[in-house]
């Protein structure tokens, strides 16, 4: 069972959605258990075409501009899901880290006055004094890649990706 309560490799900052899904491609394409792995995201930007989610069988789907990559990305990794976080809006997420925010938000977790995204976030190692920057990542919808593992496979994600702090403008290709 992997542990989700604490992380060694800061979270990765995209920004873009294509970047996101490169990044994940080439950690599947190396092998990675992309089960490991969560996005975070508002996943949508000023609409001008309509925007929806809906749940057929146990998938949520979602069609707007960005409904492809969200589609995608939840077909492959689990637990999706769109939450409305006051000071964020809509925000669209999958992997591990859902079950995080779930256990913040069921809880009724409040870190040192931090939103529930970022209670969530120190819940797996994230420092307190970066929380800031990944929120403000967030609401400049931008998308957060986090890595669940062990350090072995930490190392294995910052082989192919490079370290997290690096701007990764490669991915948009």
């Amino acid at each position: 069972m992997m542990n989700l309560n604490s992380i060694s490799l800061p979270p990765y900052v995209f920004s873009t959605h294509v970047e996101a899904e490169n990044a994940t491609k080439l950690l599947s394409r190396s092998g990675f258990d992309i089960k490991k792995l969560s996005i975070v995201g508002k996943g949508y930007h000023c609409e001008e075409h309509p925007l929806g989610f809906y749940t057929a069988s146990d998938k949520i789907k979602l069609w707007g501009t960005t409904g492809a990559f969200w589609g995608g990305l939840w077909g492959l990794l689990f637990l999706p899901a769109v939450f409305y976080l006051p000071g964020f809006g809509l925000i669209a997420m999958a992997g591990p880290f859902v079950g995080v925010l779930i256990s913040s938000l069921e809880g009724a977790l409040v870190v040192g006055g931090l939103s529930a995204l970022g209670a969530a976030l120190t819940q797996i190692g994230v420092p307190e004094d970066q929380i800031l920057k990944y929120e403000t990542d967030i609401k400049a919808e931008k998308f957060l890649l986090i890595v669940h593992g062990s350090s072995e496979e930490h190392e294995k994600v910052r082989v192919v990706l490079g370290p997290p702090h690096v701007k990764k403008e490669s991915f948009n290709r």
